[in-house]
């Protein structure tokens, strides 16, 4: 028996319920907002790597990281730059004494010829001096480090600009400019504003870089785009002098990779060379006829006759630069109180704690003064062979790279997928050289020249500097550090993203793959440990007592680092805790005639008299010539009653100023000591135009 099946058709239930359908619970807005940033991100990291592109967020970072106080002071050397230039300041005090070109004819202190100790940066100055014109007054310092920040991020595009358009890696060039503006070591530079300097040599320097692209019909204009962006470069700071043998290398190294098909290779080089050097000439020729200078003694033709050819030949090479005198201090540069090999083992063991300090910048200090780095006993130790494979290897390194670049003259890696829009011209010069990836070589190869050319003109081996160590001699060397350590990471995602052998690729595995999660969180913690590093000093700069508290605590065997802590602690009225860093700078440096003096003044101050005198009879000798030193002494011994008519400290005073005078003949010692005693009731102490401006005046440069 069959069963029924009922009819072949159904008619709707009357009593059926229409059920429409529920929508989807929406994600939380948190959510959402994570999602829409991911896609801009992910779409703004694959346009193109232009400088516009790149200025806002590296500015911001800069912003971030860098900014002081809006209620700084000025700190340290820029007192001496701006405060005391009276190029700077006459812009505001006495707008007529001084013209907009006198910038050229004064050094980076504002002193003229007579005065000059030949540090000559006229476009610091220019810019400075219209700050002060626009309004920006002693009170506003934070004003003047802008301009270091946002040339900092401006550096920082121009740097990943620069990597997209020798390489067209987008990662390369992304984390290229990331690592220099997140850099630690460079928080001297942006955050002082006296770093101005370095700041604006580097952006010559990249913008000569840039200029190397030129061709076609603007080809003619390299060698003007080369001097003109040298000469920038060196009229910010000297360093720039280095932009002259690394040019036309730079030309060499990079000329394949922009214009694979240009026959003419040495003459774009020598193009390039004829820019750099015309810029040269014509700067050392105009500095030497705009503020000469005497030339030093030890570069005199009489004081290198009986020396060696090539001696000679480096006087007189020095004496056409017109290198003049450098002040030598055994607190700020013991080694330049030393023989030359030990001179430079010194400056070798300063070279490699700078390459480490880029690394692992935690602690950043503005002065590294004795005996802090102090001259070496030994010529062979471990930081000396470091620093000597340090210097010497780059150069090994980047001939090998450019060898290898040169023998491989094709592109690297496989061809990239082109838009549709350019599927047919293909084929074209210009497709290819704006979307296929370039071999990296040649670029690994100048940056590893750039860490070297950049340094040794400040490592003290060549010639002794006024200062041993500073971080802003580093400044430069990011910019081939930066480089490395992006090609090593894009080369270390590249590596993780990769699927393991026999396993088949699958386009959403990478971004889930741990090892390159791994190698994402190893550069995400390097980027957060340098912007830790910058962020905590750049605090260091809210005002000139938090300054030297923490420099104090970086080098803690800088002498000079105590006694200026001391001075801040004694201008807050705290003597107690000054006399203590006090006694710590004299235990350091007990040579130091400043920090016998100073110690003296906090005694004398704290109505301790008796026990300053011995201070001060052991610091005056030594400082016979500086004259706000020894009216500091002087004046605070008259106030405590100390050198009244028949003291036995008068007699001695005098006593000790004899045995200067057959020395230092015009000492400042002897003539206030004379003068004190002549005329100190008349002009209640020491003469009004010789007293200082405030017991609490910080130690000079």
């Amino acid at each position: 028996m069959r069963a029924h099946t009922g009819p072949a058709w159904s008619s709707p239930c009357p009593f059926a319920v229409t059920v429409e359908p529920r929508p989807l619970p929406r994600d939380p807005w948190t959510l959402r907002f994570v999602a829409s940033v991911r896609r801009f991100f992910r779409n703004f990291l694959r346009e193109p790597v232009d400088v516009l592109v790149t200025l806002v967020p590296f500015a911001f970072l800069s912003v971030f990281l860098f900014t002081r106080s809006p209620r700084t002071n000025f700190i340290f050397d820029e007192q001496e730059a701006l405060l005391a230039n009276p190029y700077v300041r006459d812009a505001a005090v006495s707008p007529h004494k001084y013209g907009w070109l006198d910038a050229f004819t004064t050094d980076f202190w504002g002193r003229k010829p007579e005065g000059t100790i030949g540090s000559y940066r006229p476009l610091p100055n220019l810019l400075w001096r219209a700050l002060w014109w626009l309004g920006a007054r002693e009170q506003s310092p934070f004003f003047h480090h802008w301009l270091n920040v946002l040339g900092h991020g401006l550096n920082a595009a121009l740097l990943s600009a620069l990597l997209w358009r020798y390489s067209r890696r987008r990662d390369v060039a992304w984390l290229s400019g990331l690592f220099f503006c997140t850099a630690g070591v460079a928080t001297e530079c942006i955050a002082g504003v006296v770093g101005l300097a370095d700041v604006l040599s580097v952006t010559g320097f990249l913008a000569a870089l840039h200029a190397l692209r030129l061709r076609g019909k603007l080809l003619p204009l390299l060698p003007l785009a080369i001097f003109a962006s040298t000469m920038m470069s060196l009229l910010a700071k000297e360093s720039g002098l280095s932009l002259v043998p690394l040019l036309p290398l730079a030309a060499l190294l990079l000329a394949r990779g922009l214009h694979p098909r240009a026959p003419y290779v040495w003459l774009r080089a020598a193009m390039v060379a004829v820019g750099a050097v015309g810029a040269f000439v014509l700067y050392v020729e105009g500095r030497r006829r705009l503020i000469p200078v005497p030339v030093p003694a030890e570069f005199t033709v009489a004081a290198v006759a009986e020396k060696s050819k090539a001696a000679q030949n480096y006087a007189a090479i020095m004496r056409w630069y017109g290198q003049p005198a450098l002040p030598k201090d055994a607190l700020n540069n013991p080694l330049a109180f030393t023989d030359a090999p030990h001179r430079i083992a010194g400056a070798l063991r300063v070279y490699v704690r700078g390459l480490t300090q880029i690394l692992f910048p935690w602690t950043l200090s503005g002065d590294y003064s004795a005996p802090q780095e102090p001259a070496p006993s030994a010529l062979v130790f471990p930081e000396s062979v470091l620093g000597a494979l340090a210097l010497i290897g780059p150069p090994i390194f980047a001939i090998g790279l450019a060898i290898q670049a040169r023998l491989r003259a094709r592109h690297f890696l496989a061809p990239v997928t082109l838009p549709k829009r350019h599927a047919v011209g293909a084929q074209t010069l210009w497709t290819v050289e704006r979307f296929q990836t370039r071999d990296l070589r040649p670029m690994l190869a100048l940056a590893w020249l750039t860490i070297v050319l950049f340094y040794f003109p400040v490592s003290n081996i060549p010639i002794p500097l006024p200062t041993v160590r500073a971080e802003r001699f580093l400044y430069p060397c990011l910019l081939g550090t930066s480089v490395l350590l992006a090609a090593w990471g894009a080369l270390l995602l590249r590596h993780a993203a990769k699927p393991p052998a026999g396993e088949e690729i699958d386009p959403a595995l990478p971004a889930k793959r741990p090892a390159l999660l791994a190698a994402r969180g190893l550069l995400i913690v390097f980027v957060l440990f340098q912007g830790i590093c910058a962020r905590r000093h750049a605090n260091d700069y809210s005002d000139d007592l938090a300054f030297w508290d923490s420099a104090r605590k970086a080098v803690p065997n800088s002498a000079k680092a105590h006694l200026n802590y001391s001075v801040m602690l004694g201008a807050r009225s705290r003597p107690e805790e000054r006399l203590v860093e006090n006694q710590v700078a004299v235990a350091l440096a007990p040579t130091w005639p400043m920090a016998h003096v100073y110690l003296g003044d906090t005694l004398c101050r704290m109505h301790r008299a008796p026990e300053a005198v011995p201070h001060y009879l052991r610091g005056f000798p030594l400082a016979a010539n500086d004259k706000p030193l020894l009216a500091l002494g002087l004046q605070c011994l008259w106030d405590e009653k100390q050198l009244v008519a028949g003291a036995p400290l008068r007699e001695t005073l005098v006593e000790e100023a004899k045995k200067t005078e057959k020395p230092t003949e015009n000492s400042w010692y002897n003539w206030l000591v004379a003068d004190l005693m002549a005329n100190g009731e008349k002009n209640n102490g020491i003469d009004p135009k010789s007293r200082p401006r405030s017991y609490n005046e910080g130690p000079r440069e």
